[in-house]
């Protein structure tokens, strides 16, 4: 989402400060559309397209070294780790830590080439997440491999691009965040656009829409593997009431509200601050990773863990998060600990917005793509 600052502020400069006002001016001021329900057998067919071929998967998440979205990475690991009912593997393409962004640093379980040795079969399914690069060789080449073995793939947001690049959606009903929609489709005009879904399920190939989405869609995977009861009961334990994919896609797009608010935050260089997150033993990775990921879209502050040491600290589901910096620095927030990642995520849009007003808040909420109400 760094582009949208990006875009915002060359179209500010181009038009000047009267031409930007009218551009803004021109802009639609969002929507309030409640989204429609999904019918029971567009429901029942995607389950039935995400049924194991094992009856305890693997699933690989795949990350690039230098840069991977934060919940993207860490979001479906955590949550389809407590459900338990499959082997679920954080990789990245080379040795060493995955930084992530716009906020946190990961130690990977192995890197892809490790997981070939170990699983020459391929994973059952492989998690896409955003990437810094749409087109990393080795991604590439792994992703085309791993569905030639008969792996579901599934794309996380931005993910979409990378799953594209590699030719894994072209011809199919595809999604992605709506901010790279108009991106994915002019570069890729094979897939067909499923609009008002969180995401779309073709045969083997999976996609969401914004970062947020990889909740249901997690959720969604964890129903078509164990049942509609195992799904439940994670669903509550992460806090999220309903998973299905029905979305709004209209009230997630550039409006008037959310470009004078990213404007006004970045205009004012001067009131950016550090947000600390101290990691402690009780942390929950899912949880932290919506917090710290929060924090850091404000166009105001960025999101630092610190601890003790520099040692590698293990959540509750073995995902290992390297602390920024030993030692607290910055405002000092209170770590998530184990609350529920719904709660966790609620409640910091709800600190933004007293920190920082609504509109920031908001501007959070539509970068995740999360249909949160307004702050």
């Amino acid at each position: 989402m760094k582009r949208v600052v990006i875009t915002v502020v060359i179209i500010a400069l181009a038009l000047g400060l009267g031409g930007f006002g009218i551009w803004v001016g021109n802009l639609p001021p969002g929507s309030t559309a409640a989204p429609m329900p999904v019918p029971a057998t567009e429901t029942a067919a995607t389950l039935q397209a995400l049924a194991p071929r094992n009856e305890r998967p693997v699933i690989a998440i795949i990350g690039l070294n230098d840069a991977t979205e934060t919940t993207d990475y860490l979001m479906p690991a955590g949550i389809l780790r407590r459900a338990d009912i499959a082997d679920v593997q954080l990789l990245a393409t080379e040795e060493g830590p995955v930084s992530l962004y716009p906020a946190l640093s990961v130690l990977p379980d192995a890197t892809i080439a490790a997981f070939d040795a170990a699983h020459p079969q391929g994973a059952d399914y492989v998690i896409v997440p955003a990437m810094s690069r749409d087109d990393d060789p080795a991604v590439m080449a792994w992703l085309r491999e791993q569905a030639d073995k008969g792996s579901t793939i599934i794309s996380v947001c931005a993910g979409a691009k990378v799953a594209a690049a590699a030719g894994l959606l072209e011809g199919r009903r595809g999604t992605t965040h709506w901010f790279y929609l108009k991106e994915l489709l002019g570069e890729h005009p094979g897939i067909h656009y499923v609009a008002d879904r969180r995401f779309v399920v073709d045969g083997r190939i999976a996609s969401t829409t914004g970062i947020s989405a990889s909740i249901p869609m997690a959720l969604t995977l964890i129903e078509a593997i164990a049942g509609r009861a195992r799904a439940e009961q994670v669903a509550d334990e992460i806090g999220v009431g309903q998973w299905d994919a029905s979305h709004d896609s209209s009230a997630f797009r550039l409006t008037r509200p959310f470009v004078t608010a990213v404007m006004g935050n970045v205009l004012a260089f001067w009131q950016r601050e550090e947000i600390d997150l101290a990691l402690t033993p009780d942390f929950d990775a899912v949880s932290l990773a919506l917090v710290a990921d929060a924090w850091s879209r404000t166009y105001r502050s960025r999101a630092l863990t610190s601890a003790p040491d520099a040692e590698p600290i293990a959540d509750r589901d073995g995902i290992r998060i390297l602390p920024d910096r030993i030692g607290a620095a910055g405002a000092a927030i209170a770590p998530p600990g184990l609350t529920k990642p719904a709660a966790a995520l609620d409640a910091t849009l709800a600190e933004i917005a007293g920190r920082y007003g609504g509109p920031t808040a908001n501007v959070v909420a539509m970068q995740l793509e999360y249909p949160a109400k307004a702050l």
